[in-house]
This record gives C-alpha cells, sequence and structure tokens, in this order.
C-alpha cells in the first residue's frame, strides 16, 4: 500500500436507492463533498447490504450486485469497475486478529450501498474499492472492527461506512423524493446529530432504549450500525464529527459525515 502525508477521513454515508443518480442535489452535495476530500488511494466500504460473519471481502472485477428491485431497467445495467483491489484485501486481512478468519469471496462484486454513492463521488472509477462485510450488529464490535482498521487511514484508504440514518421503509406512505419525513425520521435524525455533535458514543450505542422514532427508525438496525465503524476509525471516537449533509430523501433522514 502506498503511504500518503493525507490522513484520509473515515466517512459515514447515507447511500440512497439507484434513482439517487438522478437527483442534482444529493448528487452535488456527494460530488461536491468528495472534490473537497484528500484523492484516496483505495477504499473500503462496509455496507449496511452486506451483514456476514466472519468478516468476508469482495473479490476484485466481480460483477456488481444489483440487490434492489422495482427500478428503471438501466439501473440493471450499470458497470463500475474499478481497479485491482487484492494488496488492499491482502492488508485487510492481514490487520484481523488470528482467531477470527476473514472470508475472501470468490465472486461476490460491490453492492449498491458501495457502487451508487460512489458512482457519484468518484465517477471515472479509477480508484480501487474493497467491500467488506458487516460482520455484527452490536455497537462496541463494530466500534473496536473501525480502531482496528484505523492504520490505513495513513496508507492513503478511505474507510467508507454505507448506511442510511434512518430506514423505516415500511412505515412509508410517500416514496417520492421530496417526500414530508415522518416524525419518527425526524425525531431519530435530530437525536443522532445532537449525539454526534457531543462525540456521546454511548449514547449512539444505545439507540434501542434511548432514541426517539424507535423501533419506526429502523425496523431493521443494518443502515444505522455501520457508522459504528466509521466512529471507531476516528483518531478519538468522542470528538465531534463533521456533519456534512443532512436533509431527507423519500423522508429518510439522508445525514452523512466524516470523522477526524
Amino acid at each position: 500500500m502506498t503511504t500518503t502525508a493525507d490522513r484520509m477521513p473515515a466517512l459515514y454515508i447515507g447511500h440512497g436507492a439507484p434513482p439517487l443518480l438522478d437527483d442534482p442535489m444529493w448528487s452535488g452535495q456527494l460530488a461536491t463533498w468528495a472534490q473537497e476530500l484528500p484523492r484516496p488511494t483505495a477504499i473500503l466500504v462496509v455496507s449496511a447490504h452486506w451483514e456476514s460473519a466472519p468478516v468476508s471481502l469482495t473479490a476484485s472485477g466481480a460483477p456488481l450486485v444489483y440487490d434492489f428491485g422495482g427500478f428503471h431497467p438501466r439501473f440493471y445495467r450499470m458497470t463500475y469497475a474499478t481497479p485491482d483491489a487484492t494488496a488492499l484485501a491482502a492488508r485487510v486481512a492481514a490487520m484481523m486478529p488470528r482467531t477470527q478468519p476473514v472470508h475472501q469471496h470468490a465472486s461476490r462484486g460491490l453492492d449498491h450501498g458501495a457502487w451508487v454513492p460512489l458512482k457519484i463521488m468518484y465517477p471515472d472509477a479509477d480508484i480501487p474499492v474493497l467491500q467488506m462485510s458487516l460482520p455484527t450488529d452490536d455497537p462496541y464490535r463494530l466500534l473496536a472492527l473501525g480502531e482496528r482498521l484505523r492504520p490505513l487511514r495513513d496508507e492513503g484508504v478511505m474507510i467508507v461506512a454505507s448506511g442510511f440514518l434512518t430506514h423505516g421503509l415500511p412505515f412509508l406512505r410517500d416514496f417520492s423524493i421530496d417526500a414530508q419525513a415522518p416524525g419518527w425520521s425526524v425525531d431519530f435524525d435530530l437525536w443522532a446529530a445532537d449525539a454526534l455533535a457531543r462525540g456521546d458514543v454511548d449514547e449512539l450505542a444505545a439507540y434501542r432504549s434511548k432514541a426517539p422514532g424507535m423501533p419506526y427508525a429502523h425496523p431493521t438496525v443494518e443502515h444505522y450500525t455501520p457508522l459504528f465503524v466509521a466512529l471507531g476509525a476516528a483518531l478519538r471516537a468522542d470528538e465531534p464529527s463533521d456533519q456534512r449533509i443532512d436533509g431527507y430523501w423519500m423522508g429518510l433522514a439522508k445525514r452523512s459525515l466524516q470523522v477526524a
């Protein structure tokens, strides 16, 4: 891996769905954000859409995963062919505890939690991208995973945790992009924004009992918990994060942030 003087930030981003690619506002926000970041030598993504233990890694050159339904056929023909990420895969595998073997997947490519936002942020697809599975929903174990991955940031690798700060799809009634956000979505979003601004990791980890809007905001929690990988990769998890994008998309909170 190439060493760089610029320590790469770690990000938590709302990845949306394929129609995000047609949304000029959110696409513009992601593109502008990417332009303001130092250029990574490689990108490691932990996405809500791949829950698997032990930790598993994607195969370089494998086809994209079209893990969605009901959208325009053109989304199923999209490609995002990035350079080989075998070196990063070997580096990540070596960073894991010997008691926790890493599974190198032979045929799985990037899912939409990775390629949809990256297609906007890095449209030339000229940066190696590796995806890692989300091995648990335990916030403290994910913090520890992020901490283990932290040295990658000094090697030019951007760590991207991809989810959605609220994701109560079963409780939405309006699926238009500019739909009014339900109360449970707003309440959870503002609670999280406040805890992030204070660097209160324990509050964020106790979301099941402390967050307003539960369980509607997250009937399943895989879109929220990647946040803890990003926080764990921070130099200090209890430092306030830089919240770069806020607002709502289909009524869901698209709040996204970076940590130092």
